[in-house]
């Protein structure tokens, strides 16, 4: 029924009974299909409209909402749909991908709640958009989408109370996290005609490139490509976004720290795309800088990237010198 959601109802629809249950215009969500479903409207029969284009984030929450739906199918059967999640969520995950306005997509994947079906999907697409500036070719795509949108499929097995610890956890505790790399890889093994990659990335993401990540401290060489741009966005997201034991962090922390990142941890490669990528599209963008001002973003520095020149009123500030104000955020329109 997914493939409803965002049209328009021509006429009103009516019950058996005389009562309007959707009036002409309309644009059909969960609960109004719902509802047509509870009075047995049969929704092929209905002469539907396309509503336009719709905010990025319509998408997102789509794709949320479903896949958390399969996600908690798998810890009741302990199968992946694996055919639903590429028929109903990754098309989703492909056009948001797309989204011309770099920054509103980065609004639109944080995580606020439900941090778990959130992370899927937003790796999912911050992945699929790493793989879209590499310039893959449209089946490796479809290939990464899925390995991103699958990479923490283990956390099935992993209890909730752990998973949404507000303070620290302790030291058994994290050890019982790091577990779901494995379990995710055991778990996507047992699909069949699946392409291996999509496993080794639930195994491989929190690998990192001198050795130490885990499950097994795999080095840089050891580490296929799909799990280090999936380590790139997992950690991009995981840093953007509310979690239950910290805030979302500003934009010049993530950044900086990604960068750090870059000299051992994660792929200097990809990690170099990614924020290249990010703040060639920061030109021409209004931000928020750290002492209150908000500024227009003029230029970058070539020589440290991260730290453009920004127009506020009528002053210039060369972020490269002024070390004491950073980009916090970015404005993003209503």
């Amino acid at each position: 029924m997914m493939k409803f959601v965002g049209k328009k109802v021509r006429d009103d629809i009516v019950s058996d009974f005389g009562v309007t249950l959707v009036s002409a215009g309309s644009m059909l969500d969960e609960e109004l299909i719902g509802l047509l479903g509870n009075h047995q409207v049969d929704l092929y029969s209905l002469e539907l409209l396309d509503s336009g284009p719709r905010p990025v984030i319509n998408f997102v929450d789509q794709a949320v909402l479903r896949s958390k739906e399969l996600f908690e199918s798998i810890g009741l059967t302990g199968k992946v749909p694996v055919e639903d999640i590429k028929g109903e969520v990754i098309p989703l995950i492909l056009q948001v991908s797309q989204h011309s306005n770099l920054f509103q997509l980065f609004e639109s994947v944080k995580a606020v709640d439900e941090y778990t079906y959130q992370h899927n999907i937003g790796v999912g697409i911050l992945s699929t958009l790493i793989g879209r500036w590499m310039e893959l070719p449209d089946e490796e795509l479809e290939i990464l989408s899925l390995a991103g949108t699958l990479h923490d499929v283990g956390k099935v097995y992993i209890s909730g109370d752990i998973l949404n610890k507000p303070g620290k956890l302790t030291k058994e505790e994290y050890e019982q996290v790091k577990r779901h790399a494995q379990f995710g890889y055991d778990l996507l093994c047992q699909v069949p005609h699946l392409d291996p990659r999509i496993p080794l990335a639930a195994l491989q993401h929190h690998e990192r490139n001198d050795g130490r990540g885990y499950p097994f401290g795999a080095k840089e060489h050891d580490i296929e490509l799909f799990s280090k741009i999936i380590a790139v966005a997992d950690i991009f997201h995981a840093m953007s976004s509310r979690r239950s034991y910290h805030e979302p962090r500003a934009f010049y922390e993530i950044a900086d720290q990604m960068r750090d990142d870059s000299f051992g941890l994660l792929d200097p490669m990809v990690v170099t795309l990614f924020l290249d990528k990010v703040m060639e599209k920061l030109i021409g963008e209004t931000v928020l800088l750290t002492d209150g001002h908000h500024g227009e973003v003029i230029s970058l520095n070539p020589h440290q990237p991260l730290a453009p020149l920004v127009k506020v009123g009528e002053e210039f500030i060369d972020l490269s010198r002024r070390t004491d104000i950073h980009i916090k955020s970015i404005f993003i329109p209503a």
